[in-house]
């Protein structure tokens, strides 16, 4: 029992050191990052991410997602900035190079049952015009 709370500490540890990493990879890119409690009140959908206040480029990380929570919208903002010239440990290297952004993404197989049918398969739209009648 103790060992299992020893190891979940270890990784609780763990994901602290590599959020604290990437907020000074952020750093280092310009950004500022931010935890604050992102408030959601009737007709609002705030969540955390990257945004620009000013002149100054802000990363708002909700102070109530989970480490977890937070790594991954860093990972998922970082990645869309080159990083050559940046020192990540490889775990850090990794993760980013596991969120590559939905628009870099490469599209899916064309043998993936999941990936959307081609233009192919889809029936033709008429676009002809009627012509003018006087």
């Amino acid at each position: 029992m103790a060992r299992q709370s020893e190891k979940q500490a270890q990784r609780a540890s763990q994901q602290l050191a590599l959020l604290e990493e990437l907020k000074a990879v952020a750093g280092r890119l310009g950004f500022e990052v931010r935890e604050e409690k992102l408030l959601r009140e009737v007709g609002y959908h705030v969540r955390s991410g990257s945004c620009r206040v000013r002149e100054s480029h802000v990363i708002l990380l909700d102070r109530n997602l989970p480490v977890t929570g937070q790594i991954d919208v860093l990972a998922e903002e970082l990645a869309k900035h080159p990083l050559d010239g940046i020192y990540l440990s490889p775990v850090a290297r990794q993760l980013l190079e596991a969120a590559v952004p939905a628009e870099e993404a490469p599209p899916p197989a064309a043998s993936d049952p999941q990936a959307a049918p081609s233009t192919a398969e889809s029936p033709p739209t008429a676009t002809a015009t009627q012509p003018d009648r006087q």
